[in-house]
Parts: C-alpha cells; structure tokens; sequence
C-alpha cells in the first residue's frame, strides 16, 4: 500500500513523506516507517500528551486504525485561535456597515439588494 503521511510543524510549512506498507498496517507504522518520528522528536511526546492529533483525509482517527491503500495519514496541532473568534474580530474591525450583506447598496433599491 502507498500512505502518504504529512505535518505541518508551522503555520504555511508542510512535509510529506510517501511510505509503501503491507496490507493491515496501521496509523503507528506509518509514522515509524515514514521518518517524521525522527524528523520532529517531540512529536511522540505530544501525541502522549494529547497536544497532537492523528487523522486520515480530515477525519479523526486513532494510532491503531487500519490503513488503506492510498490514505494520508496528517498529523494535527492545536488551533491557536477559534475561527468563530476570528471571524468575529474580523468583522468587528470592518464595522457593520462596510461588510457583508449590506455592504453595497443600489440607489433606490431594497434593504440587501
């Protein structure tokens, strides 16, 4: 099976690592086979801690999962910020009458129009 496992120890920084397996391997192999366990040491240590996440293709999974051919095995680090906080923020500092709907109005025309 081709797995390719990725992690993005910063923010706009990511590496990937293509790793062949035999069939019924799990998400633990893949990271020891691929090389990001001796890549980035602290990576173990967080996982125990719980300050990093595994997941395949978006989705939540756990170190013992089994994997498929052509799965992408991520590597997740905490939010620094919510995005319901953000976008909140964001469009505080636009003011309401500049963003969104109501941001551009026809001579004449209905409100959000």
């Amino acid at each position: 099976m081709k797995i390719a496992v990725t992690y993005a120890p910063s923010q706009r920084l990511a590496d990937e690592w293509l790793v062949d397996l035999p069939v019924g391997s799990c998400v633990q192999l893949a990271l020891e086979q691929s090389g990001v366990l001796t890549a980035f040491s602290d990576i173990p240590e967080l996982l125990a801690r719980g300050e990093l996440a595994l997941g395949i293709w978006g989705r939540s999974c756990s170190a013992d999962h089994v994997l498929m051919d052509q799965d992408r095995v991520e590597i997740y680090r905490p939010l620094r910020v919510d995005p319901k906080v953000a976008r909140r923020e964001r469009f505080r500092g636009q003011g309401v009458k500049r963003a969104g709907l109501f941001a551009k109005k026809r001579e004449g025309g209905k409100a959000g129009y």
